[in-house]
């Protein structure tokens, strides 16, 4: 504070000691709070930048509230001796100094006195300048020394505009210890007139601000690594949605399938997103017009999301659709599939199943890898067809894949779904779902209609991952 031996002002009178004691149990429970917060937090993940983050926020905290409980605490003792009082040598049975780290060894005070040159330093300043009292202080002139050369024009303006227009001072520098290391000061400063208004000397108080910028440092650290996190997720959905959007067929709506036989297909699909993550899976579905006259429906899933699901999902059924085009069957179509995903750079598990159907016959030809099999729905009753072998995709190698036939007839629905149709984690939940519409699927006109029923019944379900339903409706 201002020297008395230079101010002209009356002194001023400390706070009531009662309402500073209420701020201190204030600030002593809500110091609690945040630290059982802390610990909390210290089991956390190192490697999600989110909690990092909500950890060095915690840190900055309860660093915070300590230096406010000790700020409260000298508000309320007085300062234990004058700044400018003579170091006092102590027996060497005397207690030590204060702790390493507490507040009073990171507060320190200094008067220079521009009448008589004469500089003093109190015993906390000589500890965070690392420096010995035998040295002596440094004067103004001798103070930028040790700073960083960036930080000391910022030194030489507050001390010139303090010194010369009567400004006060309030600002940082960092400085260089003798042992090499580095600390970040608060200077806060003000001139003290004489009698004739002259500025006769200045004051101020020096505070170790480093572990408070080491903690907001990180604290912001963590925060950009969070942002950046985010950014790139945002960017990685965006890019998953859009290569998705780009491979699955374009038409979203009702795809009538004209046969050259009697009957021909009305085709209806959805996707249905995750409602627990908002990246985007490997799920699949198509139906396609072959050349030989059937017609190639499929849906399938595979492990993983984001961009690495959705380009091998690319690539699995761009080859679906050329073996299925080249005329190979659903059976070896699986086979061959699994075969690329084991030679595939990037490993991975999937189920599919393949449908080929003939509208000439109206037999539907068919394989799984250890996915749900097809429901068929006819005249009000639905159930699932018996499943031929066939383990999942890249979980074994040399797999044969079995295929197995039954006959569609008019009006028939098919229904191809994947796995997380709902928000349960039995599989068998999203198949007896859809069991329970074959009222409403014989009542409906198209496959379209099928498909709106189903997203009504399952659309808002909370799932665990995203799915796809494909609805076939054979025509007459």
């Amino acid at each position: 504070m201002p020297s008395h031996l230079f101010a002209d002002r009356s002194a001023p009178q400390p706070p009531e000691r009662d309402a500073v004691d209420a701020l201190i149990n204030r600030t002593r429970l809500l110091r609690g709070d945040v630290d059982a917060v802390r610990r909390d937090t210290c089991v956390i993940d190192d490697e999600d930048p989110q909690q990092r983050w909500q950890r060095a926020l915690c840190e900055l905290a309860v660093h915070q509230l300590d230096d406010l409980g000790e700020h409260l605490g000298q508000l309320r003792d007085g300062i234990p001796g004058g700044a400018a009082a003579e170091p006092v040598e102590e027996p060497s049975t005397a207690p030590a100094g204060p702790p390493t780290g507490s507040l009073l060894s990171r507060v320190g005070s200094a008067e220079w006195n521009l009448l008589t040159d004469e500089v003093s330093w109190s015993d906390e300043l000589y500890q965070i300048f690392g420096r010995d009292p035998g040295a002596g202080a440094l004067s103004l002139d001798e103070l930028p020394s040790v700073l960083l050369a960036e930080d000391q024009p910022l030194l030489t303006s507050m001390v010139t505009d303090c010194l010369v227009d009567g400004r006060p001072i309030d600002g940082e520098f960092r400085i260089l210890l003798p042992d090499g290391g580095m600390r970040t000061l608060h200077m806060m400063g003000e001139p003290v007139l004489d009698a004739d208004g002259c500025t006769a000397s200045m004051w101020a108080v020096l505070r170790d601000v480093s572990r408070l910028r080491r903690s907001q440092h990180i604290v912001g650290r963590t925060r950009d690594t969070l942002r950046r996190q985010e950014h790139m997720a945002r960017a990685e959905h965006r890019m998953a949605v859009e290569f998705q959007e780009a491979v699955l067929p374009p038409w979203r709506g009702s795809l009538p399938i004209s046969g050259r036989g009697t009957r021909g297909l009305d085709v209806a699909a959805h996707y249905l997103p995750s409602g627990a993550s908002d990246l985007i899976g490997g799920d699949w579905y198509d139906a396609l017009p072959l050349p030989d006259g059937t017609t190639l429906l499929t849906v399938g899933d595979l492990t993983g999301h984001g961009i690495p699901a959705t380009s091998a999902m690319a690539m699995l059924l761009g080859a679906l659709r050329g073996m299925a085009v080249a005329g190979i069957g659903p059976g070896p179509v699986m086979g061959h599939l699994n075969q690329l995903i084991e030679a595939s750079a990037q490993p991975a598990l999937g189920s599919a199943v393949c449908c080929r159907f003939d509208p000439v016959t109206g037999t539907l030809v068919w394989a799984q890898a250890g996915h749900p099999a097809p429901l068929l729905f006819r005249d009000g009753v639905g159930r699932p067809l018996p499943a031929p072998d066939g383990v999942l995709l890249g979980a074994a190698s040399g797999v044969t894949y079995e295929q197995d036939q039954v006959d569609l007839l008019a009006g028939d629905v098919l229904v191809l779904h994947t796995g997380g149709l709902t928000g349960h984690n039995d599989l068998n939940t999203g198949p007896d779902m859809l069991l329970g519409l074959a009222p409403r699927f014989a009542q409906a006109r198209t496959a379209q209609e099928c498909v709106r029923t189903v997203v009504e019944e399952l659309g808002s379900a909370e799932r665990l991952d995203d799915a796809c339903v494909l609805v076939a409706r054979v025509e007459a």
